[in-house]
Order: structure tokens, then sequence, then C-alpha cells
């Protein structure tokens, strides 16, 4: 028996166990100060979309039961201002795993800080995707996921479109910069070639002294 044949195969990684999304779904509050707001007087927008990024990495990371890193913003809408003294609610899960990549939805509620049973106002909503990764950064592979209720289903549905119009954009850019970039290739040689055919417009002549 060879040294080769006597190494032992390593095991196959076992395929990770469905989860469903509410074994991962997270909210996180937060009370919005004065250090937070722009000129306006309002929370800046980056400020949030923190929020949100914290938010959604730790449901991807508890679905996938480990890290996971922010691949893509896919959709951000504000809808209303978010005020000095709002207290900031981001609910997040969730909507569509592949093989190593997953989509969180979040939405944020806010409501005065110190005002009891005031209806909480929508003020964002976005979604977002991650990339599981193992100790080396690269990817790894997340648990499918489990759908529940008409609502788990409907938002899965709703996130195959975003990934299918995500995946026909890209596409589409690039096919864009490839017909570019043939087309600037082309220009160059066409004036590569009138140059070569021209010759140089001012060149050198032979000189008497020099045909003696």
């Amino acid at each position: 028996m060879t040294d080769d044949a006597s190494r032992s195969t390593p095991e196959p990684e076992p395929e990770p166990a469905p989860r469903t999304t509410a074994a991962s779904r997270t909210m996180l509050s937060h009370i919005m100060g004065p250090t937070e707001v722009n000129l306006l007087g309002t929370v800046h927008g980056g400020v949030v979309m923190k929020f949100v990024d914290d938010v959604a990495g730790a449901v991807a990371g508890r679905h996938s039961g480990g890290p996971a890193v922010t691949a893509a913003m896919d959709e951000m809408q504000f809808l209303n201002p978010v005020r000095v003294g709002d207290l900031v609610h981001a609910y997040a899960q969730v909507n569509w795993v592949g093989a190593t990549s997953m989509e969180v939805g979040v939405r944020v509620m806010a409501e005065p800080w110190n005002e009891a049973g005031t209806a909480p106002r929508h003020v964002a909503s976005a979604y977002l995707v991650f990339v599981a990764v193992d100790d080396k950064g690269q990817p790894r592979s997340v648990p499918p996921l489990v759908l529940e209720t008409d609502l788990d289903r409907r938002r899965h549905g709703e996130a195959e479109i975003r990934r299918s119009h995500r995946l026909a954009r890209r596409r589409a850019i690039q096919a864009a910069r490839d017909q570019a970039g043939r087309a600037q290739a082309g220009r160059a040689a066409e004036e590569a070639a009138l140059a070569a055919a021209s010759g140089p417009a001012n060149g050198p002549t032979s000189s008497p002294e020099a045909a003696r």
C-alpha cells in the first residue's frame, strides 16, 4: 500500500440543517441623540443605514451559524425623517437563501422616546445581501430556509424578483461595457490604420548631399 493510498480522504462537511425565519429574526432599538443629526435637525441617513446593517448582520450571522459579510445593499428607502429623541426599532429577518448568500429584509420604525401609546412611524425599509464566510474569509454553505407562513412565502418570492433584477442589471451593465470597449478598440484600430497609410506628415526628405 502506497503512502497516498493510506492517507485518509477528508470527510465532506455535512449539509447545514434547515432553519426557519423565526429562528434568526432579530430586533434592535436605539434612542437617537443630538450627535447623530444633520444640518436640518434630522438624523443622518448614514446613521440609519448603519443601524440597518447592524441588525441585518446579526440576523445573517444567526441564520448561517457564523460570520457573514455585507455583499450588497440591494434597496434602501427612507420614508419619513428620524428626529432627535426618537426611539428607533429595526426588525430584520432572512427572506431568501442561496448556496452561500442570504437576503435580509429590515423594517425600521420610530416613536417618541418619552410618549407611551404613540403609534410608531414606518421610517425606512431595506434589503441587504450577505455572504457567509469561514475563518479564511471564503464563502461557506448556509442552512436552507424553511418558509412557515404565507408572509414568509410572499417575502421569499419578492426576494427572488429582486435577485433576478439584480443579476439582469449586472449582465446588462457588463454587456454595455463590453460593447463600449469593442467600439473603442475599433476606433483605435481605424486611427492606427489611417496613420500607417498616410505616412509621416512632415517626414525627412533626401538631400542632394546625401545622394552623392
